[in-house]
């Protein structure tokens, strides 16, 4: 194991500017300072807010790529007193200090004291990979798709060293996501009925809870499947019918449309639909997909009449309070995340990786360091 107050060079995933291809290159990464720990990752997946980077959201270049990954600890900062070499850790890219005002409220689980890093740096704004000695970015609070990390220990989460490394890298960002908004955004109601625009764990969640109509919205016939085996009751594939989704959902559920929606696309003109989709007056939706317009058009009228819009990240879940209920389940065989990981590549064919998400069939890649 390479001595912690030494740089390591290894292989990353690196996009250089909007538009322009990954390629996996030599990076240095340097030890960890006080409060950070350098991670050796096993394993990463690509999730949709990745791609969205290369296109700019939120995205500073050269970017060192992703931010779903599970990973073992290298070496650690010495102000570091929960975590050790040798713990297997997944990124989160939120914090949780449960004392500030707004950890402590009950309301929400954006920390104050530990945001989200949206600055593709750590937080005393400096980075510890770089490039031909130009500093190096990183989506969020972390870098995943290199061979080796370095991220602030308060946005890391122990697990147990015998869950599937797949599915701990699933969970470090959008399956948790998904599940989240139905569990912990929208406390889905035992009896109601839910619609889930693009599918995702807010289906699973949503029988979870208890939902007794889950009907699961998408363009992709080969993901009826995937959405039937989380507990989705229907399936609407808006290609089929001239009629606009939100329409179709409340043909499905009596005229009157669904208790809940979920948008988890970031599709635009979906915004709209999945609130469309609900009850007059006590609708409730959330929005999950991360898109990469800044400024979306909306439907005034869908809203007037007293539905609710509600923003989500990570689902609404705290890592500390809330992560390890979802990784016992996940151990546990609660939920079917096999579904979910439909492909892998090595980190050298990481844009393999992008080609496979273009196919029906696709639904998660695994990328193996």
């Amino acid at each position: 194991m390479p001595s912690s107050s030494q740089v390591i060079t290894c292989k990353a995933a690196i996009c250089w500017g909007l538009g322009k291809p990954v390629k996996v290159e030599e990076i240095q990464v340097g030890p960890p300072k006080a409060t950070e720990v350098r991670v050796k990752m096993l394993c990463a997946s690509i999730c949709h807010t990745d791609i969205s980077s290369t296109q700019g959201l939120n995205a500073n270049f050269p970017l060192a790529l992703g931010h779903e990954g599970v990973g073992v600890i290298e070496s650690v900062g010495d102000q570091v007193k929960n975590l050790k070499e040798g713990d297997m850790i997944i990124p989160t890219y939120i914090g949780e200090c449960q004392e500030c005002e707004n950890c402590v409220s009950g309301k929400t689980n954006l920390c104050l004291t530990y945001p989200i890093r949206v600055t593709g740096l750590m937080p005393d704004n400096t980075s510890r990979m770089s490039i031909r000695g130009q500093r190096l970015f990183h989506v969020l609070s972390c870098a995943t798709w290199s061979e080796y990390m370095v991220t602030d220990a308060n946005y890391l989460f122990k697990v147990d060293p015998s869950i599937d490394p797949a599915y701990a890298s699933f969970i470090s960002c959008g399956f948790s996501t998904g599940l989240g908004a139905a569990w912990k955004e929208a406390k889905v109601e035992s009896g109601s009925s839910v619609a889930v625009f693009g599918l995702g764990a807010a289906i699973c969640a949503a029988k979870m809870m208890g939902a007794t109509r889950i009907i699961g919205i998408d363009i992709n016939e080969m993901k009826r499947g995937k959405g039937e085996a989380f507990g989705m009751t229907d399936f609407i594939n808006p290609g089929d019918s001239v009629k606009s989704a939100s329409q179709l959902v409340k043909e499905m559920s009596g005229g009157m449309g669904v208790d809940y929606s979920f948008e988890c696309t970031g599709v635009a003109p979906l915004l709209t639909e999945s609130v469309k989709a609900t009850k007059v007056g006590t609708g409730k939706t959330i929005a999950v997909g991360a898109g990469t317009e800044p400024i979306v058009p909306f439907g005034h009228s869908a809203i007037l009449c007293g539905r609710t819009l509600k923003g989500s990240i990570f689902g609404g879940l705290k890592p500390k309070s809330d992560l390890s209920i979802v990784t016992k389940r996940c151990q546990n065989g609660d939920f079917p995340l096999g579904e979910l990981f439909t492909h892998e590549v090595p980190l050298a064919d990481i844009n393999k990786a992008f080609e496979l998400l273009k196919q029906p069939n696709c639904v998660k890649v695994v990328i193996k360091m």
